[in-house]
């Protein structure tokens, strides 16, 4: 079985066997919705779903709804292999320092053609864990962003993404 990420518009049903809902104010790049769906082939209806490879990832409890936030984003073609592991190993500390981050996934996107390389996902108690602490930590600033800022020498990072972020009513990753 896969694990897909899926965009639709907001006003797509949500399939059978898939949770998601709306994104919320402040997502970007996204098509007004976002589906997450375990199967063999991708939810019906989304606009555009990818596969996920599994990286790295870590389930930690929390009772409830949950802000689920996903990034995709795309590793500019011929970035050394060794180069997008030191990216990938980065994005996956960010968590034993940003305490606001609960469960997580990184994953490398398997669906061939995809404009996307990578799924970063996370699961947070409230959108002020996500728009507050993750997005200002030093952290981040010094250690990821650095990856993305097309200004910085090493940047590997294509500055189209898709940031959007949903209400979830319980565990997702």
């Amino acid at each position: 079985m896969t694990r897909w990420v899926a965009l639709a518009a907001a006003d797509v049903p949500i399939p059978a066997g898939t949770v998601g809902g709306p994104d919320l104010p402040g997502s970007v790049g996204g098509l007004g919705a976002t589906w997450d769906s375990v199967g063999e082939r991708a939810p019906e209806g989304a606009a555009e779903a990818v596969a996920l490879q599994p990286v790295g990832a870590r389930q930690v409890p929390l009772d409830g709804r949950r802000l689920k936030r996903t990034l995709l984003l795309s590793v500019h073609p011929g970035t050394p292999d060794e180069t997008v592991r030191r990216f990938e190993a980065d994005v996956m500390a960010m968590p034993d320092h940003i305490t606001t981050i609960r469960s997580w996934a990184l994953s490398r996107v398997a669906t061939p053609g995809s404009v996307w390389t990578h799924v970063w996902e996370q699961e947070f108690a409230d959108v002020a864990g996500l728009t507050g602490e993750y997005l200002m930590h030093p952290y981040h600033w010094t250690y990821v962003d650095r990856w993305f800022d097309g200004e910085m020498p090493g940047s590997i990072v294509a500055p189209k993404l898709a940031h959007v972020f949903r209400w979830a009513d319980g565990p997702v990753l």
